[in-house]
């Protein structure tokens, strides 16, 4: 079903109305669809190398409105149909991990956690599961979603179509390496403020006794 999906996904890069699509997919990936824009916003790129940077604020904008509705769907609809949805999609088992670290650390981890292929909709949901605050959640959101799909924006725009290759070979150590010197930076912040070292072991703790 998944594979289906993706090429699904895959042919709307060629509709006449890409850039809408592209927006529907970045809303809905952000609350509960499977699969993600990149691939579309990569083809586009591809296709007009001169608008990859357009069509990443789009994905963007998209995204951080989706997570609007990840958020309502934790805050209002957790018990009616979120537990649900995650059970759906795979996440059942992280989300009280994922409620700990957000609790622990708010915004810093929807930056760390939005850049990197963790679904951010586990993020979005847990936020408002959490009554994490609004305007918090949604300056983090718009950090953490700029820094995955600006990667793709940029890199194609200064590159143009010859950057494919590249990105198909070394994109992903380029965005881990990033993520890299997010999270050092952060964990920085947390070792030189105490508690870093507690808050892990008290959110492994949360996720264990859930498990049992």
């Amino acid at each position: 079903m998944l594979r289906r999906l993706y090429d699904w996904t895959l042919a709307k890069a060629a509709h006449p109305h890409a850039l809408w699509w592209l927006a529907v997919f970045a809303f809905l990936e952000a609350s509960f669809f499977p699969v993600p824009p990149h691939p579309l916003l990569g083809l586009m790129c591809l296709a007009e190398p001169r608008k990859a940077v357009r069509f990443a604020a789009v994905a963007t904008l998209g995204s951080v409105a989706g997570g609007l509705l990840g958020y309502a769907i934790g805050y209002f609809a957790y018990e009616a149909f979120g537990d649900a949805l995650l059970r759906a999609l795979g996440l059942a088992e992280s989300f009280p991990k994922a409620a700990c670290y957000l609790r622990e650390y708010g915004a810093e981890i929807i930056i760390v956690k939005g850049a990197t292929p963790i679904p951010f909709k586990l993020i979005t949901i847990t936020a408002g599961f959490i009554g994490m605050n609004l305007l918090v959640f949604l300056g983090a959101s718009l950090i953490s979603r700029s820094i995955s799909f600006m990667i793709v924006g940029v890199l194609f725009r200064m590159f143009g179509a010859p950057i494919k290759a590249v990105i198909d070979k070394h994109l992903g150590k380029v965005t881990i390496a990033f993520v890299a010197l997010v999270i050092a930076g952060f964990l920085a912040i947390t070792l030189l403020g105490g508690g870093g070292e507690n808050a892990s072991e008290k959110c492994d703790m949360a996720a264990s006794a859930t498990a049992g």
